[in-house]
């Protein structure tokens, strides 16, 4: 299977989309269960159809580009993960292409072939929760770019001002998932190390990666939100978390195998005495890229592996290696289809066992799943609030005020000894009234004290901690 692959042919192009329909196949038939971030993200582009504004009216953080994603897509399927995930598949197979070209384009291997792309497509299908459209999916994308415009400029003599490019798609990337922020310092050491770029293009890229940021921030500016975009995404970014072992667990039980065939590549390739100097460069960029990937995950606002997408194409860049130089070529070609087939297992078997085969609970994601709200049946369809986490209870219904992230939300209900909090909560309430709130944290009696007024439109329903919104 693996000789396949490398005939240079442009047929194979073809052969990459049969790979992923291979992959993404089973999750159409049996669809997968809808993720907490998946919902969440939802419910942020729903809002911002509704006129509501980014981090003003809707605390989250997200990032801009990636809010404006979801409400475009919201605009166009409404609330539909297929629409969502077939999205999202597309934008796989592009960036699979896009990697086998600039592979063979631009010489990053000893041969030119489709063998990038296969192991890109099959590296990012490890687990589920990878297919869907994240933050992190869309911002790989530009990250590809600019890895594509940077070894461009180290095959010519001299770098040219495509370096605003550089910095341009650094910052698009930045725009859609904050923590891709921390490769400007990747594109920095990788000009400065490699390139011979001299101060004004080191400027000229910077420039480049400040001008999408700055057009944002006056956006936000003249709509009376930059405050709000620094409180709601800047600073929840860099607070202290508290990150979960067993989700790190299920990160390693899903993609512990491509980091480890991706590990022996980068052995096999340090080993390995022919290549060029151009391309001995190449490796140690896609090595300064894992560093930062690394780096980045302090900032991940949780854990899970769709987060690690950004250490797919150093990981499918150094396997490539892995198959390639291998010196018996059956012994690559038995390693190559193991891989492949273990993983199109894994892959059908989550969807149509009803008692998937997995290492543990942590590799079957159940903590990142959304689960069945105990909610009353007349409760369907309706606006609601959730105070405290959200475990489904969105899924039937709208969300209401401002509050749809808990952990931004707890900033205002679990200080309610702030004039500041009780006033924006009463704001919220006015300019967005849910008809049901459902109250987890036990905070609406406390809550009705500093407020009378809002005590006064709502009352207690016969289900513990649900309130409703009284009939005008």
């Amino acid at each position: 299977m693996l000789s396949f692959f490398r005939v240079n042919a442009p047929y194979q192009i073809l052969s990459l989309i049969i790979v992923l329909v291979m992959f993404q196949f089973p999750f159409y038939i049996n669809a997968p269960d809808l993720l907490v971030s998946e919902l969440q993200w939802m419910l942020v582009g729903e809002k911002m159809g509704q006129g509501f504004m980014l981090y003003r009216d809707v605390w989250d953080n997200l990032s801009p580009l990636s809010a404006a994603a979801y409400w475009g897509i919201d605009e166009l399927f409404g609330r539909s993960p297929a629409a969502h995930r077939s999205i999202a598949n597309i934008l796989i197979l592009l960036q699979a292409i896009y990697f086998n070209y600039i592979s063979n384009q631009r010489q990053l291997f000893t041969e030119r072939n489709y063998v990038p792309g296969v192991l890109y497509l099959l590296f990012i299908n490890v687990s589920f929760d990878c297919s869907i459209l994240s933050p992190v999916l869309m911002a790989t994308t530009f990250i590809l770019l600019a890895f594509g415009t940077l070894i461009r400029q180290m095959q010519r003599e001299g770098v040219t001002d495509e370096v605003f490019e550089l910095g341009f798609y650094l910052s698009v990337a930045t725009l859609f998932y904050l923590p891709m922020g921390l490769f400007l310092l990747w594109a920095f050491f990788s000009m400065l190390l490699y390139t011979g770029a001299n101060f004004r293009q080191h400027t000229l890229a910077l420039f480049g990666y400040i001008f999408p940021i700055a057009l944002s921030a006056l956006f936000f500016f003249f709509r009376g939100a930059l405050d709000d975009l620094s409180q709601n995404l800047l600073t929840s970014a860099f607070e202290a978390r508290r990150y979960n072992l067993q989700d790190f667990l299920g990160v390693i039980g899903t993609m512990g195998g491509a980091f480890l065939v991706g590990g022996l590549g980068f052995f096999q390739t340090i080993g390995y005495p022919r290549f060029i100097n151009y391309q001995g460069r190449c490796q140690q960029i896609m090595g300064l890229w894992v560093i930062t990937a690394l780096l980045s995950i302090g900032l991940m606002p949780f854990i899970a592996p769709m987060q690690f997408i950004i250490f797919i194409p150093p990981v499918a860049f150094f396997a490539v290696n892995f198959f390639m130089l291998m010196k018996r070529r059956w012994l690559a070609e038995v390693l190559f289809m193991v891989v492949f087939l273990t993983t199109l297992f894994f892959r059908y078997q989550a969807s149509f066992l009803t008692d998937p085969i997995t290492l543990t609970s942590s590799a079957r994601l159940d903590n990142l799943k959304i689960k069945s709200a105990l909610l009353p049946a007349s409760i369907r369809q309706q606006k609601v609030l959730v105070i405290g986490e959200d475990e489904g209870e969105y899924r039937d219904n709208y969300p209401a005020t401002a509050y749809i992230n808990w952990e931004l939300a707890r900033n205002d209900f679990e200080n309610l000894d702030s004039y500041e909090s009780v006033i924006s909560i009463f704001d919220n309430f006015t300019a967005d009234p849910p008809t049901y709130v459902i109250d987890k944290e036990n905070l609406m009696p406390r809550l009705f004290k500093r407020l009378p007024e809002l005590g006064k439109r709502y009352h207690s329903t016969q289900w513990k901690g649900i309130y409703q919104l009284n009939v005008q």
